[in-house]
């Protein structure tokens, strides 16, 4: 027996020290997970995070998370990961990852069957995915939804994960839970672990267990100073703006920066993977003192883009990003560049929804590209990873924290955040703080980053506009970690090709006016 509790203690002082939370447990004594960390002890509040690790047998243990209100057996070889429980728990080795979920759909537009639905439409793109298994099963007498389905391997994913198990199982018409098994080899016997499932009550409160930390970036003295200048030290917000017509002339954004006495410092330009990398605008715009959040997303304007992300890990871009990376580094000045922005909204096709509800998959392109970028020498770039405040689909396979790449891939956290009026239905007015304050606290729980407002703006339809700026003005200073704000001056138009949100600041001369007014403690 001493020799057992002496076993157990090792195990224990081992898993505490695991980067991310990983935890292997003991195969003798029950292991406790209360707010990411090991403890000794069963005691906690309904207030923690609190999960537990039991052995069964020599092949599985049970895993009961006390905070989502469910157990499961899995291989008892396998690390847990509940660095983000209030989105998630992962159970993995090696070769596979199994991801549990839990969706409260009350008071939201969803419901159980809808995420059912909805989640699963990639199986309609049928050249990439094979559908093994769609069907309805009963698991322990509730009702579920089993998706088996594979992909062909990808050529440039060491270790692909490309054999997929999802069970959706329904508790009621709001609640559900989602067992996710990726694998990189078929998955045999899975029902097992399934058939274990149980609901049971929930007695403690999920958390975020873990923060994201920057990371000294490598690159040259330019990019540097301009990040420490307008990022690390800066105690000023600085402002940028969005005018499509900065792509070929700046005589227009010249005539409002004039009429509001305020230059711009950031301009916004949109790529596709139709477009080089626009020298030649990059250059006029440093010769205007404009520095460029360069936005490349990995898109086609007009093609299919249903295989685009199999199609990136498979190398069919590699020219293209070569050459890409090659003028960026031409270039030679800073560039701010936002990779797949919104990934979390399913208007973008590089978002998980089209690719097997993978987050995985977004995550292994970004570290692709950027893998392309530093074996091509590009020291003059900084990282902006962008999430939408809003994720839709809202379930959670698609929060915006599945979609982080991880540290060593990120220089700045972006903020996105629209107020987008009421044309279309569902939508509502949104004042400025009601956008930003509870987005702004929580991205600063989590991220230990400088932030940046990449692109946002207040529509004209619903409310009034001109006293959400004025809204605006009154309260951005009170989020000092957001060192840029850029406004997007344009409009969205609907199928019709008729106005639907119009977020120009320059609609009326009373709203130059208010912008005018605005920013001038920021000169």
């Amino acid at each position: 027996m001493g020799k057992k509790i002496m076993l157990f203690l090792v195990v224990l002082i081992f898993c505490t020290t695991i980067v991310g939370f990983d935890v292997y447990a003991s195969q003798y004594a029950s292991t406790y997970i209360k707010n990411g960390q090991l403890v000794t002890s069963a005691d906690y509040d309904y207030e923690d995070d609190f999960k537990a690790i039991k052995p069964m047998n020599n092949a599985y243990n049970q895993y009961t998370d006390y905070s989502h209100g469910y157990s499961i057996n899995y291989p008892s070889h396998m690390w847990v990961d509940t660095s983000l429980s209030e989105v998630r728990t992962v159970i993995a080795d090696e070769d596979t990852l199994i991801e549990i979920y839990y969706d409260d759909f009350r008071n939201t537009i969803h419901t159980a069957d809808r995420y059912i639905h909805y989640s699963n439409q990639f199986k309609l793109n049928k050249k990439d995915h094979k559908i093994e298994k769609d069907q309805t099963i009963r698991v322990n007498g509730l009702r579920a939804h089993l998706l088996e389905w594979n992909r062909n391997k990808l050529e440039k994913l060491t270790n692909d994960k490309n054999y997929y198990v999802n069970v959706k199982i329904v508790k009621n018409s709001y609640e559900v839970y989602t067992i996710f098994i990726k694998s990189s080899k078929p998955i045999e016997d899975y029902m097992t672990m399934i058939n274990s499932f149980h609901i049971l009550e929930k007695k403690a409160t999920p958390r975020i267990n873990t923060t994201y930390k920057m990371k000294e970036p490598n690159v040259s003295q330019e990019t540097r100073d301009f990040y420490s200048k307008y990022f690390l030290e800066s105690d000023s917000l600085k402002w940028g703006i969005f005018e499509w017509s900065t792509a070929y002339h700046f005589d227009y954004l010249s005539s409002l920066e004039k009429r509001m006495d305020y230059s711009f410092e950031f301009i916004v330009r949109y790529q596709t993977l139709e477009t080089n990398f626009p020298m030649e605008e990059m250059l006029s715009a440093y010769r205007n003192n404009k520095y460029v959040e360069l936005t490349l997303q990995t898109e086609h304007s007009q093609n299919d883009n249903a295989s685009v992300t199999y199609d990136l890990l498979n190398g069919k871009y590699d020219d293209f990003l070569n050459q890409y990376a090659r003028d960026m580094k031409a270039f030679g000045h800073p560039v701010l560049f936002r990779l797949n922005n919104e990934m979390n909204g399913d208007w973008c096709v590089y978002s998980s929804y089209f690719s097997s509800n993978d987050t995985e998959l977004f995550k292994a392109v970004w570290r692709y590209i950027y893998g392309i970028f530093k074996e091509n020498g590009v020291d003059n770039a900084l990282w902006v990873w962008n999430p939408h405040d809003i994720s839709f689909p809202g379930f959670k396979w698609n929060h915006y924290l599945t979609y982080y790449p991880g540290d060593d891939y990120v220089d700045i956290i972006g903020l996105t955040g629209y107020n987008t009026g009421t044309y279309y239905k569902g939508e509502y007015w949104r004042g400025f703080n009601e956008v930003y304050d509870d987005f702004y606290e929580e991205y600063l729980s989590i991220f230990e980053y400088p932030f940046m407002i990449t692109e946002f703006g207040a529509s004209s339809i619903g409310g009034d506009k001109i006293g959400w700026i004025k809204d605006m003005f009154a309260n951005i200073h009170r989020f000092d970690n957001i060192k840029v704000a850029i406004w997007w001056n344009g409009i969205d138009w609907d199928e019709g090709k008729n106005p639907a949100r119009i977020y120009k600041l320059d609609e009326t001369d009373e709203m130059l006016e208010v912008f005018r007014q605005g920013l001038q403690k920021y000169k």
